[in-house]
């Protein structure tokens, strides 16, 4: 990543230590390349929500050892819940 220095208000603040922020753009795609270079130029991590999700799918457990029952057991104590 990146190091840079932002200047702001007569003090300095680190980029490669500052807090990270995740943030959706909707944008045109004919916008996409010139997005991805600038976010090259500046250490940012571009992520297209296709690739957010294929990456939450490969992550996921395979082999969930729950029944339908057990499923429809959840579903049923979280619809007809007393509040």
């Amino acid at each position: 990543m990146a190091t840079a220095t932002i200047k702001r208000s007569a003090r300095r603040i680190s980029v490669k230590n500052a807090m990270r922020e995740g943030i959706y753009v909707k944008m045109p795609q004919s916008d996409m390349v010139f997005f991805q270079l600038f976010a090259d130029k500046m250490g940012w991590l571009v992520n297209s929500k296709q690739n957010l999700w294929d990456e939450y799918i490969k992550n996921s457990p395979k082999n969930v050892p729950l029944t339908d029952e057990d499923i429809m057991n959840e579903v049923k104590a979280v619809r007809y819940a007393k509040v």
